[in-house]
This record gives structure tokens, C-alpha cells and sequence, in this order.
């Protein structure tokens, strides 16, 4: 078996609103999975019987997206019961590690046809519904110097002076960009319309891509100081001595919206390709994981940036499309501020500030974004960067064929 691992296809749900009464809201998460499982076996007649792995990433891992939730989808989705499957929790960048961790089973011949993905439904399953001491315990937290991503945010606003006004300005780029795409069709082979147990029409679009203007952005409050309460403050001072209390920037319109959603990606070996007679849209190239600081923990996915490229005897400007994860504005704006990178290539179909962030789903999505807009514009090669919470980063690299 060769070594080299090829995409030959991926889909995913459009992203709901995530709270209840939403759209998506009337699917169980397990079933939207599987919505996207049978789309790949309608497109290629073999993924039921053929596939041997499925890794699906999920962040919420309780309630209705508990009890093994990649299992609970293999059997939704009447995959072959030979089919091996893991559940993953690597925050939000866990999508990427479903699809690197599926790489490496097939590079090492565990695995000829494979699927992963992500899914998550704050509907269903809101943040930090398991209700883990390293969330709602602040003395707890305190301890081991974790702080909300948010609050994480508003630091590396404060530390890195980004200012309000770039702040709104990626946010305003990221709605006018998803706004336009969508109205172009561009994703339209990508993006699959979801239905109700009766077969009636859900979603067929990114429901929280707004309408927004300068005026509209500059007359938002900060939404973190609150959340801070001082204890958090507090904890960063003592971790940061001397940076002074923080200067809270990030509004609502600098968050990802919470959001359902799900991607599922179909990978394999050449010879899965040659045998079942499916033809590739990519090949993935390298996929780096690196770990980083609680504190500056939306900055992991940077380091995983810069050791792909490396690994690879690339710069940025070999890279015909970025999909750079907007975890908060302050993430691309640092971005576009330290690397030598064409604007005109970054997140072009919008990114998470329009469109959303279900965590657990979010590496997947933008792997997806990724082939995609690569398809699109005849790009040979692309990069998928992702940030997570407390310090998780991972970037990949793809290739045309």
C-alpha cells in the first residue's frame, strides 16, 4: 500500500442556529451524521458496505450526544458492522484530529476506506453541559491557569493592542464574504440541505450570517468583563504580572456564533481509489498537532501552522487558499498583522464569525471549505489552520491531484 492518503469527497450540514427551537434543533445529533453518511453512500455506491473506520470528534460528549456518539452515528448510518470507530475530544479543533488520527490508520495499513468528521449540536448540547470542575470550578481553573476562550481573546486583544475598529472590521469582511458566496452557489455541492424524520426541509443555508454595517458593529458593548468577574482578571495578572487589567474588546460580533452543525469526510488509500473507482479531489500532505499556553491559547494553531510549512519547504505564499479558523477576530487580525500572506486567498467564502462554530465539528468544516474552494479555483495546494481552548492547535496541508 502506498503511503499516500487522498479526500474523495466531503459534506457538511449547514450551521443552525444553536438553541432550542432552531432548525436543527428537531434532529438528533447522531441522525444529522448520518444524513451526511448516506449523501457520501448516494454519491458512491460503496462507503456502507467498504468503509473500516470512522472517527468522529465531539466536544459536549453527554446527553443526547453521549453513549459513544460516533458508534451511535456508524449505526445510524447502517455502516457494516466490521467498521471500527472512535469518539474524539480534542476541543475545537478535534474535526482535524479525526482526520489526522484517520490518516495515520491509513498510512499504516489499518484502514483502506475511511470516514471522519465532527459534530455538535449546542442545541441539544450546550458548552460545558458535562459539567466538568475545569470549567465550572474557578478555583479549579484558577489552579491550573485556564481561563475561557474568551477571556483568552480579550488578553491577546489587550497584550497585542488590536483594536476595536480592526476588531469590527473582520468581522463585517467575514458576513459580506459567507453573505456573497452563498448567493454565488459556491456551496452548493458542499453543503447538504437537512430534513426532518418525515423528510420535510429543515436548512438548507448558514442561518447566522446577519446583515451588518460599521454603525451597527460600533454601537456593541464588550461581552466579557462580566464573565470575568475579576477572578479571571485576576488569575491572568498573577500568570502575567505587570500587564495591567485587561481592556475587554471582543463584542458578541466578535464571537463565533454557537451553532449545530456536522462534516463528514471520506479518505483512503490510492488503492481504495483504484479499486472502488472513486476519483480523488486531494491529497493530504502533512497534518501537524501542536499544543500550546492556557493563557495565549488560541495561538497553538499558529505553531501547528508554522511547523507544517516547515515540514513541507513552504512559506505561506505557496499556499493558494487559507482556511484560517476566525476562533475571534482578534485570531485572523493577528494573522493578517504577523505573516506574509495575500488577504485575497484567506477564508474568501467567509469564516466562523458569519457562519458559526460548532465545536466539535469545526477541523471538519473547514477541511471541507478547504477542498472546496480549492476545487473552485483550480488552487494546487491549501492549508487548514485551527485553535482551540486552553491550547490546541492543528494545520494541514492538501494538494490537488
Amino acid at each position: 500500500m502506498s503511503g499516500d492518503v487522498f479526500i474523495y469527497d466531503a459534506v457538511r450540514a449547514p450551521r443552525g442556529k444553536g438553541k432550542a427551537g432552531a432548525p436543527l434543533s428537531n434532529v438528533l445529533p447522531h441522525e444529522l451524521v448520518g444524513q451526511l453518511i448516506d449523501e457520501l453512500e448516494r454519491r458512491h455506491g460503496v462507503v456502507r458496505d467498504h468503509t473500516e473506520r470512522f472517527t468522529l470528534s465531539c466536544v459536549g460528549q453527554t446527553g443526547a450526544q453521549g453513549g459513544h456518539i460516533g458508534l451511535v452515528s456508524k449505526l445510524q448510518a447502517a455502516l457494516n458492522d466490521g467498521v471500527v470507530v472512535h469518539t474524539v475530544n480534542n476541543y475545537c479543533v478535534g474535526g482535524l484530529t479525526a482526520v489526522g488520527n484517520t490518516a495515520l490508520a491509513i498510512r499504516a495499513g489499518e484502514a483502506d476506506l475511511a470516514l471522519a468528521g465532527g459534530v455538535e449540536m449546542m442545541s441539544h448540547v450546550p458548552f460545558g453541559a458535562d459539567q466538568a470542575s475545569f470549567f465550572t470550578d474557578r478555583e479549579v481553573s484558577a489552579a491550573l491557569s485556564y481561563a475561557p476562550p474568551g477571556i483568552g481573546a480579550d488578553y491577546l486583544a489587550h497584550t497585542h493592542d488590536v483594536s476595536r475598529q480592526k476588531l469590527d472590521e473582520w468581522a463585517l469582511r467575514s458576513h459580506s464574504l459567507a453573505a456573497a458566496a452563498w448567493n454565488a452557489g459556491r456551496y452548493d455541492n458542499w453543503v447538504l440541505p437537512i430534513v426532518d424524520r418525515d423528510g420535510v426541509e429543515l436548512i438548507a443555508r448558514d442561518e447566522t450570517i446577519a446583515e451588518l454595517s460599521s454603525e451597527k458593529l460600533a454601537g456593541l458593548a464588550p461581552v466579557f468583563a462580566a464573565m470575568a468577574g475579576g477572578a479571571f482578571d485576576a488569575m491572568l495578572e498573577r500568570e502575567r504580572p505587570g500587564m495591567g487589567p485587561i481592556d475587554h474588546r471582543h463584542t458578541i460580533a466578535h464571537c463565533p456564533p454557537i451553532a449545530d452543525g456536522a462534516s463528514v469526510i471520506l479518505l483512503g488509500s490510492a488503492e481504495a481509489g483504484e479499486r472502488y473507482g472513486l476519483t480523488p479531489l486531494a491529497r493530504l500532505v502533512h497534518l501537524v498537532e501542536a499544543g500550546g499556553d492556557p493563557i495565549t491559547q488560541l495561538t497553538a494553531g499558529v505553531k501547528a501552522m508554522d511547523r507544517v510549512i516547515e515540514r513541507g519547504g513552504w512559506s505561506l505564499t505557496d499556499m493558494d487558499v487559507v482556511e484560517y479558523m476566525e476562533a475571534f477576530a482578534v485570531v485572523p487580525a493577528l494573522f493578517e498583522r504577523r505573516d506574509d500572506v495575500d488577504m485575497g486567498r484567506v477564508n474568501v467564502n467567509g469564516g466562523h464569525l458569519a457562519m458559526g462554530h460548532p465545536m466539535g465539528a469545526t477541523g471538519a468544516i473547514l477541511i471541507t471549505a478547504t477542498v472546496a474552494e480549492m476545487r473552485r479555483t483550480g488552487a494546487a495546494r491549501g492549508i487548514t489552520v485551527a485553535h482551540g481552548g486552553a491550547g490546541v492547535g492543528v494545520a494541514a496541508v492538501l494538494e490537488s491531484v
